[in-house]
């Protein structure tokens, strides 16, 4: 597996308004040794890592990306010997990609994307030749790093790219059959509609995921809210109505249960916010500001600023103009 911790430090720090001399400065570390990590000329200490993750914000997200020298064999030698791939390797690349998706809450999408591709190309690669016991759940990762990379794209406005890759992965997530992978894929894909101004597709793609077989409830739950606001503003109220109480139905079924980890922010707070915009498409401003207001206040302090949060406010504050 690549070791991208120096393109994504660079990236960050350039992101963060910092110079390697001035990182170094404020880090107490010696700048030609900083250049060198940066450059991929040296391997960072653990220590240089964690003060890199630190300087700029990324609640051990930016270090978690950086694989241990034990992991970096045992992926090497999966790499060689596709036929005998471990657990080890599956689990490597699992953690790995978790701390990329943490990442994604903490700096802009544009800083991650290079080396999530770079990165998804590789396991996807590993994924063909891989045989044995281990591969169906390296397959799910493979399917999660793609639709990683489908979402990344979503966020630029790489709309064709993205789609490309959500459908890549909703395949991949179908061969081992997770739904939740595959539903998580297919709301994305809803994300992207939304974002062109497609209501239609909005309705469709969402709908679609709040009836994948094996989606989380608390999947279910958001994804039925979204396509209601699709059919809201194709002037489907009663349609989109009845989709908010099919959602109210399985708030209780997931009240008792976490999050998918694939899918570690879907928590009441954040379909809070799904709510919300359901209810702003619905004409309900009022209501909508409340359910804005609360979820994004609800967010665990180091999710309040990701940059996925800021279509949640701006809708808030077409709620409050409105209402």
């Amino acid at each position: 597996m690549r070791d991208d911790f120096p393109d994504l430090a660079r990236r960050a720090l350039r992101d963060a308004g910092y110079s390697t001399k001035a990182a170094a400065r404020e880090m107490h570390y010696d700048p030609a040794y900083l250049s060198r990590v940066l450059n991929g000329k040296q391997r960072p200490s653990e220590n240089l890592a964690h003060a890199l993750d630190s300087l700029v914000g990324a609640g051990g997200a930016l270090a978690g990306t950086l694989l241990s020298d034990d992991d970096r064999k045992r992926v090497a030698r999966s790499a060689e010997n596709p036929s005998r791939l471990d657990a080890g390797t599956v689990d490597a690349l699992a953690g790995v990609l978790a701390a990329y998706r943490r990442l994604d809450d903490s700096v802009q999408p544009r800083t991650i994307i290079p080396a999530t591709t770079a990165q998804m190309r590789e396991v996807t690669r590993l994924l063909r030749a891989a045989r044995g016991r281990h591969r169906d759940r390296l397959a799910d990762v493979a399917s999660e790093w793609v639709q990683f990379a489908g979402w990344l794209s979503a966020q630029v406005c790489a709309f064709g790219e993205g789609l490309r890759l959500l459908d890549e992965a909703v395949e991949l997530a179908d061969e081992t059959g997770n739904g939740t992978l595959a539903a998580q894929a297919l709301n994305f894909k809803g994300y992207i509609a939304r974002q062109q101004g497609r209501p239609r597709g909005i309705a469709r793609w969402f709908g679609a995921a709040a009836t994948t077989p094996g989606a989380h409830p608390a999947q279910r739950i958001g994804d039925y809210l979204q396509a209601a606001g699709g059919l809201a503003e194709m002037g489907e109220a009663g349609a989109a109505l009845r989709l908010v109480e099919d959602a109210e139905k399985l708030m209780d079924a997931a009240a008792g249960l976490p999050p998918p980890e694939t899918a570690y922010w879907l928590t009441p707070d954040f379909n809070r916010m799904n709510m919300g915009i359901c209810t702003l498409a619905l004409g309900r401003y009022s209501e909508a500001a409340d359910h804005l207001r609360a979820g994004l206040a609800g967010l665990p302090a180091e999710l309040r600023d990701a940059p996925w949060t800021w279509e949640h406010k701006a809708a808030l504050r077409r709620a409050v103009a409105a209402a």
